[in-house]
């Protein structure tokens, strides 16, 4: 008889995006992995697979969870213009504090496994596409609200703003000083100000 898990799997995919965001994908031993997580290997392999398995079901969840409160929070914005402009300070706050930042981290660990992994490759081209189309459609939403400078192009511009969140990740890697978050997010969001 199978025994009944003796711990919150949605919890355990939280701490998983803290280490990999952290120490990388490959920086993460399954020692640390499991020290880290409080589990057991056995465990590990029983519910998630492999390491690689961990990480990609991390990535897939964090994606899934940011993406869907984004594209939720633009569909529902009266003013766009404004919806984009918390959405980025959200970002940058978040990359401001030391707890949450860790979990964001791990999007900068999946980068990295781009070029020579599949199925991450994958995962992000399906987030680009949806969260863009997103951007894109609160735009034109925008645009017909009177809320941005007129004769953009949409797409560029959604395009734009979609790999602007995703760099605030990269700088957050480079520097420390949250004055360079809060500067590149004003210059970003200068794009979208009438």
């Amino acid at each position: 008889m199978a025994r009944n898990k003796e711990f919150d799997t949605t919890l355990v995919l939280h701490k998983a995006m803290e280490i990999f965001g952290h120490y990388g994908y490959e920086g993460t031993s399954l020692k640390v992995l499991l020290e880290g997580l409080g589990i057991a290997r056995q465990s590990l392999y029983d519910t998630y697979g492999t390491k690689r398995d961990l990480f990609v079901k991390a990535v897939t969840h964090y994606t899934n969870q940011k993406s869907c409160a984004v594209i939720t929070y633009l569909e529902q914005a009266d003013s766009v213009n404004k919806a984009i402009h918390d959405i980025f300070h959200e970002v940058a706050a978040t990359l401001k504090d030391e707890q949450r930042r860790k979990e964001c981290l791990i999007l900068y660990s999946a980068i990295d496994q781009v070029p020579h992994d599949p199925e991450i490759a994958d995962l992000f081209e399906q987030d680009r596409v949806r969260l863009e189309q997103a951007i894109y459609d609160a735009l034109v939403r925008a645009e017909h609200q009177g809320e941005l400078r007129p004769g953009q192009d949409l797409h560029t511009l959604a395009r734009y703003l979609y790999y602007a969140r995703y760099g605030l990740i990269q700088v957050s890697k480079l520097t420390s000083d949250p004055k360079v978050l809060d500067e590149i997010v004003t210059v970003t969001l200068s794009a979208i100000d009438k």
